[in-house]
């Protein structure tokens, strides 16, 4: 059973810090990129960041280029967001996704979500 299980969220002053981690079991992760997401009320669901399946490679939404990272341990098969800096518009439920290009199609699965906000 594929399972994406992200902890970390929780309410921070502008700012403060969070580091969100996510737990993957019942696929291979180091053959999927992975990625979070976040979806502010009201708004679509954005790519907030993405790493390779060694690590070497990042992506960042430019929102958040400086302030947040993005690391993966293939060991312990987690995926983690640092997240420094934070504004209130970093509010938002925040999802871990794993991806590949499968043989039929694209291979995609999403965890539950866990809540960040920003705010004094």
């Amino acid at each position: 059973q594929v399972q994406l299980v992200e902890s970390g969220g929780g309410l921070v002053q502008p700012g403060g810090s969070l580091r969100l981690s996510c737990a993957a079991s019942g696929f291979t992760f180091k053959l999927y990129v992975m990625r979070w997401y976040r979806q502010a009320p009201g708004k679509e669901r954005e790519l907030v960041a993405a790493i390779s399946t060694t690590g070497s490679n990042t992506n960042y939404a430019d929102s958040v280029k400086g302030r947040f990272t993005i690391s993966r341990d293939n060991a312990k098969k987690t995926v983690s967001l640092q997240m420094n800096s934070l504004k209130p518009e970093d509010t938002a439920v925040y999802y871990c996704n794993a991806w590949r290009a499968g043989l039929s199609g694209p291979d995609d699965y999403w965890g539950q979500g866990t809540q960040v906000t920003v705010s004094s």
